[in-house]
């Protein structure tokens, strides 16, 4: 049970509702989170502002779910790690493998570069961004650039305001995700 009301484009804030409508025209659902977001229609309109943002910065669709999913998982967020599991898997059609590893915090071992990547998402979110210079350059050595790392802060951004919404209301799974929890 949330802790906050999960809105249908028939109880949401009228500021709210074309939001809704248009993310179920998208997706056939509205997922819970959107519902959750729709109590405040201005975190909901940054949410989607700064998604479609977020989907054209400099990093491939692959690695902005690395991105999603290392922060969902780093910030204890089920319903995000769901729903960005789908997205890898289905969408994307990343290898299960891969999809496991970074849902479980472990070496990629099939790709390296995604491997740095995870864990460089990680270490932003827990050392703040306060990374070394060795840590910087571990980055740079994969093959990442300044564009990249700025643009994985911007991932955990947009990771954040999710997974937090999410844990605080305590957003259950819709049934559409369920087999990626």
């Amino acid at each position: 049970m949330s802790q906050f009301q999960i809105h249908t484009i028939e109880s949401a804030p009228e500021a709210s509702k074309n939001a809704l409508e248009a993310v179920k025209n998208a997706n056939g659902f509205i997922p819970n989170l959107i519902g959750v977001l729709a109590n405040s229609p201005v975190a909901l309109e940054t949410y989607r502002t700064v998604g479609a943002i977020n989907g054209r910065n400099s990093l491939t669709p692959e690695e902005r779910e690395v991105v999603q999913i290392t922060a969902a998982v780093v910030n204890g967020c089920g319903f995000c790690v769901a729903g960005h599991s789908k997205i890898a898997l289905k969408l994307l059609k990343m290898p299960q493998e891969t999809v496991n590893a970074i849902r479980a915090t472990a070496r990629i071992d099939a790709d390296n570069k995604l491997d740095t990547l995870a864990r460089f998402t990680m270490t932003v979110i827990v050392q703040k961004a306060k990374l070394s210079p060795a840590q910087l350059a571990e980055f740079f050595a994969a093959g990442y650039n300044r564009q990249n790392a700025i643009d994985v802060i911007l991932g955990v951004s947009l990771a954040t305001l999710c997974n937090y919404v999410n844990n605080i209301a305590e957003t259950p799974i819709n049934p559409e995700l369920q087999d990626f929890a």
